[in-house]
């Protein structure tokens, strides 16, 4: 399912017009990466948890020599799904 699938689906679903569905998707990506940037997580029950995670600096191998290369410590998203998510999932 891609993005379009989506709004399709959630407009359907919600008898919600496709251009309203579209400005409340874009709104909701929007603030859970911005939320998420800063720091903080974005808890949806059930769904799962959207957060900032450290990676540690590690060191790495350059795929064309072989040498060794620092890789700097960083931070990326990270999503952790809820129960009923895995469940759904899982069967």
């Amino acid at each position: 399912m891609n993005r379009q699938d989506l709004i399709d689906a959630i407009a359907e679903d919600t008898e919600a017009s496709k251009a309203a569905t579209t400005r409340f998707l874009d709104s909701l990506i929007t603030i859970v990466q911005n939320e998420v940037a800063k720091g903080g997580a974005v808890k949806l029950t059930s769904f799962g948890t959207f957060e900032k995670a450290a990676v540690a600096a590690r060191t790495g191998r350059n795929p064309k020599t072989g040498a060794p290369i620092k890789i700097p410590s960083t931070h990326k998203p990270k999503f952790t799904p809820g129960a009923t998510f895995k469940d759904l999932v899982k069967d």
